[in-house]
């Protein structure tokens, strides 16, 4: 079955019924009034910071788009991409993709133009739909992008060089497309990257896609009175793949824009959520909010929240600890996958077992997980190995990368690159991981892109980054920098010439030290890590 009929199915059955609502919370502080007295100022219709969408209007908007793709040649196979914020737009404008018979392409919003292009030439992509906050970028590439036929923003002010996404789905038909789906069709691409630091473009199918909503659906039990808060962005197979729970069960779900800890817990409390995903940082920041008294729980109604979860990245078992000090009544939940396993939901912990916290858990629903050795065989109980999963949510391939696909897909099983071990109680703990990318809040940050970038600076002879502990986000990214002879440059220097990255990929940490190499030419990073006392989180979780 393909993932388009489970919302056709909502629309049909509850079509009156409220399913997604935007909340901008910047919008409101801005305009220092309530939500509920902002949808009585006269003549200022509600929805600038706030806005709803019922299952019929969300169906409808889907079948607009994809009529209107369909007349502008878009067919089967064709990849269409997303370049959004999180906004009420975004879940629309991906089904109404896949509802062509097209592959939807999300696309991190941190990209800059020249990673934007690159993933738009990766995936084959004939048509992009971006909003306002992408426009410079756009403009710089759009005559540089010949295969993307089709340009459309979202958005008021549109630039010259698209056309409105709003104006001509208005005047598209919102009947459904006749266009004959399976759950073998191709239905999406993501994107991730492997030690290159370059992305590969990971293909899904619809059952893929469907295998996601029952596997969310019963580790999490929505149920159709539940409402889910969804703050992560969209672009990434996390925060989509929990959505689908609420999508599989026909429930509601917020999307908030904005982290801030009195943003969340408002939201909770007026939104009467009852679910809420968050990364490390973000649970973080509510537990140091209420313990310097910046939030006060007893000024919310926060009864209803019944299960907080937490994926993205290696979860401090001290931070759980404290959270059941302040949320004792929480049911909670750790999520571990990888977009190549269709996100969050191979190995999970189980909302029974928070007494194993420090693990990422079990095989999840229809799942299975090995420790393999680098034969592929499986290692002795509580050795360290690479874990490997298999289940319905394995991709079907790198979009047309063969040999990258048969590094990692061997007989069904999907090899992570993580290294880990399982207790005699069947629970698995990560180790390390094989490949050096760091996980900073959630985000992934390759170090070759942030090394090569250092290498351009006319002092530096070689660098190297890496990965140090942080309580808040996990990891770090620090530059260890080899200057050429007789350069100078101070650490002032460095951070205003990576003022040129994006804010997520600067290193936190300037070290100048040489860089070490071995014979082969290969960044000796295990001797750095062992150096500066860059532990990882998950051994350190393990050891403690």
């Amino acid at each position: 079955m393909p993932i388009t009929e489970i919302l056709s199915r909502n629309a049909r059955l509850y079509g009156s019924e409220l399913c997604l609502t935007e909340i901008n919370m910047d919008l409101q502080e801005r305009h220092n009034v309530t939500w509920m007295e902002y949808e009585l100022i006269e003549n200022n219709p509600a929805g600038e910071y706030r806005r709803d969408m019922t299952w019929q209007v969300f169906d409808e908007k889907a079948n607009r788009l994809a009529n209107l793709l369909l007349k502008r040649g878009v067919k089967k196979g064709d990849k269409v991409a997303i370049l959004l914020m999180n906004c009420l737009e975004w879940l629309p404008i991906y089904f109404g993709i896949l509802k062509t018979g097209a592959l939807a392409v999300p696309l991190n919003y941190r990209y800059t133009a020249e990673e934007i292009k690159y993933c738009l030439d990766l995936s084959d992509t004939t048509a992009l739909i971006f909003g306002p906050e992408f426009i410079g970028r756009i403009e710089t590439i759009y005559d540089q992008i010949p295969n993307v036929k089709i340009l459309l923003f979202a958005g008021e002010n549109r630039p010259s060089f698209a056309e409105s996404y709003d104006r001509l789905t208005a005047n598209c038909s919102s009947a459904a497309p006749q266009v004959k789906l399976s759950d073998g069709d191709d239905a999406a691409v993501y994107f991730s990257s492997g030690t290159t630091g370059f992305p590969k473009a990971i293909l899904h199918t619809h059952g893929s896609l469907v295998s996601a909503c029952h596997t969310e659906k019963e580790h999490h039990g929505q149920g159709r009175e539940d409402n889910f808060l969804c703050i992560p962005p969209l672009y990434h197979t996390g925060a989509k793949m929990h959505w689908f729970g609420s999508l599989l069960s026909a429930s509601k779900a917020v999307l908030l824009r904005g982290v801030k800890p009195e943003w969340i817990l408002k939201t909770v409390s007026e939104e009467k959520i009852t679910i809420v995903w968050l990364l490390v940082p973000w649970a973080q920041d509510i537990l140091d909010a209420i313990e310097r008294g910046d939030v006060r729980l007893e000024d919310y109604q926060l009864s209803q929240w019944r299960l907080m979860h937490i994926g993205a990245q290696p979860v401090p078992p001290s931070l759980i600890h404290r959270w059941k000090k302040y949320f004792p009544n929480h049911l909670y939940d750790t999520n571990y996958g990888l977009s190549e396993s269709i996100g969050p939901g191979c190995v999970h912990l189980g909302i029974e077992n928070i007494h194993k916290v420090g693990a990422i858990g079990i095989p999840g629903y229809n799942w299975e997980a090995k420790i393999v050795n680098g034969n592929g065989q499986p290692v002795d109980q509580g050795q360290v190995g690479e874990l490997a999963v298999k289940g319905p949510g394995v991709m079907k391939c790198y979009y047309n990368d063969p040999e990258a696909t048969a590094a990692v897909i061997k007989d069904q099983w999907l090899f992570t690159g993580d290294m880990a071990r399982m207790d005699d109680n069947g629970f698995i703990y990560l180790v390390d991981r094989k490949k050096d990318v760091i996980i900073s809040g959630g985000e992934n940050i390759y170090p070759v892109q942030i090394e090569d970038f250092l290498r351009e600076h006319n002092a530096v002879k070689d660098a190297a980054v890496i990965g140090l502990l942080d309580e808040r986000v996990g990891e770090i990214a620090a530059a260890i920098i080899e200057l050429k002879p007789g350069y100078k440059c101070s650490e002032e220097e460095i951070n205003t010439f990576c003022a040129a990255l994006p804010r997520y990929k600067r290193p936190r940490k300037v070290i100048f030290d040489q860089v070490p190499r071995n014979p082969t030419g290969k960044i000796e990073k295990p001797r750095l890590r062992e150096k500066y006392g860059a532990k990882s989180l998950v051994a350190a979780q393990i050891e403690g």
